[in-house]
């Protein structure tokens, strides 16, 4: 009897239509760069650069003006792995705006691992298509301090992602502090065009000075909040010997530097 009753049940729920995903004006993902280049200070700096414009007006103007004035956001830090800081939210008013920033200050946590730009746009792109939400835009956000040195060859990455229909912007930090000095690539910005973005729409906002940095990541998440096309007066920095646009400069770069460097 009880079996028959499970095989009903078991029937039943398999005929059910599917729980319907919550409908956003986009889903958002945020990369963030934690890997072994980056100092605790500059982890702290871009933690709270994104909690203080989160909290801006701009940042809740852009969520209200879109069409159902609603959008999906989680916070992903990445190196050679990743772990996702703020899971994904649904982001409506203030308050949950608030909230989400809240979590991103509650701790800090030092990292110290080579650079896969390559595996963060591919945790991005399984995060998209696992979760609760649906969308017309789909975006996924990566900061870096470096090119791609582990994992797949960025631009196949970029490419497996842009024909899911996700949209990469870029947000290259090019200060130079701690050990990021010792990795820095003059023209971070061109290699993040050529290399790193991609899709309608998308666009790089290279942040030359920690300073910067908040007043950067509340320009770009307008902009891909509100769906607004690429802005105006972005300018390359002049190449160096090394070719930021060659895509695979960052593997070259720890190739060269492994003998002094080791493998974290």
């Amino acid at each position: 009897m009880y079996r028959t009753l499970a095989i009903v049940v078991a029937a039943v729920l398999a005929a059910l239509p599917p729980a319907e995903a919550s409908e956003v004006d986009v889903e958002l993902v945020l990369m963030v760069d934690v890997s072994r280049s980056m100092t605790q200070r500059e982890l702290e700096i871009q933690r709270r650069g994104y909690a203080a414009a989160l909290r801006s007006d701009a940042v809740h103007r852009a969520v209200r003006s879109g069409l159902l004035g609603r959008i999906a956001l989680t916070y992903v830090e990445w190196a050679g792995s990743q772990e996702i800081v703020v899971d994904w939210h649904l982001i409506e008013d203030r308050a949950d705006l608030d909230a989400f920033a809240g979590l991103l200050t509650s701790r800090f946590d030092p990292a110290f691992r080579r650079t896969s730009i390559s595996g963060a746009l591919a945790f991005g792109a399984e995060l998209i298509a696992s979760n609760a939400f649906s969308a017309r835009r789909q975006v996924i956000d990566v900061s870096g301090d470096g090119p791609n040195n582990s994992g797949r060859p960025v631009a196949l990455a970029r490419d497996a992602v842009l024909a899911q229909g996700i949209v990469i912007n870029g947000l290259p930090l090019m200060t130079r502090e701690g050990l990021g000095s010792q990795w820095h690539l003059d023209g971070l910005d061109i290699y993040y065009r050529a290399c790193v973005i991609n899709g309608p729409g998308s666009f790089v906002i290279p942040v030359l000075d920690w300073d910067d940095f908040e007043e950067a990541v509340r320009r770009k998440l307008v902009l891909e909040i509100a769906g607004r096309a690429r802005p105006q007066g972005w300018t390359a920095t002049p190449a160096s010997a090394r070719d930021p646009r060659d895509c695979m400069i960052g593997e070259k770069m720890w190739r060269d530097r492994q003998p002094l460097w080791g493998d974290p």
